[in-house]
């Protein structure tokens, strides 16, 4: 057992990647394939202190051989996340990549030499898991399918090549104990269950290791020894922390923010209930006052009804009075009391 430097670590993996046939060794057992050249593209963001250190970006361009002999010329995107929720950081640093001119090659042997899109590969180092996938090493290999047939076609094109790209994604937390192929037993120097005590070192059983990945054991070694690096590790746990921090604090005034919506929207509710009711009751008086008012014009129109009747009436009676007869008789023929027939024969008298 020997202990070594956590590569997880920032500082501790640019270290790593920084020895050429180291960087070569680890990007090969990666992608399959032999990197033959490798050229590191420095890449500078002026982002806030907390995004860089949730996302590390490193640049290649490498000429790599696969297993029949044949060269391509790619660019390897390579980004390492501590946190979850770095998906739009990782979109916006492939986004960068397609948009680089310098991501180019000139075809030389071409009759009419034109400018030619290099293919991207991408490699994800993520210190958190997956919500469904529970292994280790995913890869993500385009294929070409004739729709008909569904027959692979194996000529790649360079319209194709330059519009899509293969990804390689590694779960750290999922490294542990498997140790199944030989690209797993390299990926255990970034098995974080090897921390003992102190969370910048790992302790790894060396006997694990195949003997051509050796030079990144001995690289990691020869960070523990280095004083800028241990020193820098430290700083990367308290930004880091700090970063956390201010998570915590954005989620409480979010959840916080939540509920003063709640509160508001309940509110809100409230008075609209409110207002119903008021514009229920205002449509019941409404309602009780057009009830009133075909009321009294029903009782406008009896009046007016009773005033017709009496004038009808009055006007009958002083026509027999006028004849001769009594008011005795009238209050018998009308059925009315004499009084009555008095008010209605006397001018004075009628209502």
């Amino acid at each position: 057992m020997v202990e070594i430097a956590n590569p997880i670590y920032d500082v501790v993996f640019k270290y790593l990647m920084n020895d050429e046939k180291v960087a070569k060794l680890l990007l090969s057992a990666i992608i399959g394939k032999e990197v033959l050249t490798l050229e590191f593209r420095p890449t500078e963001h002026h982002f806030p202190v907390g995004e860089l250190l949730t996302v590390m970006r490193m640049d290649f361009c490498a000429r790599i051989q696969d297993a029949d002999g044949r060269q391509e010329l790619v660019i390897i995107e390579l980004q390492k996340a501590k946190l979850a929720g770095d998906i739009l950081r990782f979109r916006r640093y492939l986004g960068e990549q397609y948009a680089n001119k310098e991501n180019v090659v000139r075809e030389p042997n071409a009759e009419y030499p034109y400018r030619k899109a290099l293919p991207i590969l991408s490699i994800y180092f993520l210190g958190h898991a997956l919500e469904h996938t529970k292994v280790p090493v995913i890869r993500i290999n385009r294929h070409y399918i004739d729709a008909a047939t569904g027959e692979q076609i194996h000529e790649k094109e360079v319209f194709i090549e330059s519009l899509t790209h293969d990804s390689i994604i590694i779960q750290i937390p999922y490294l542990k104990s498997r140790r199944r192929t030989e690209l797993e037993q390299l990926l255990a120097l970034f098995d974080q269950s090897g921390i003992s005590g102190d969370p910048h070192f790992l302790t790894v059983n060396d006997d694990e290791l195949p003997e051509n990945y050796r030079p990144l054991l001995r690289r990691l070694q020869k960070a523990v020894a280095d004083p800028v690096v241990r020193q820098t590790m430290d700083a990367e746990d308290d930004i880091i922390e700090e970063f956390k921090d201010y998570q915590r604090m954005i989620t409480a005034n979010e959840l916080e923010l939540r509920e003063q919506q709640k509160l508001i929207q309940r509110s809100q509710e409230a008075l609209l209930e409110k207002e119903q009711t008021i514009s229920e009751k205002e449509q019941t008086i409404s309602e009780k006052e057009q009830t009133i008012s075909e009321k009294e014009q029903t009782i406008s129109e009896k009046e007016q009804k009773i005033s017709a009747q009496q004038k009808t009436l009055q006007t009958a009676l002083r026509a027999l009075y006028a004849e001769g007869m009594n008011e005795q008789k009238l209050a018998i023929l009308f059925s009315l009391t004499e009084s009555e027939v008095q008010r209605l024969l006397n001018p004075d008298g009628m209502s």
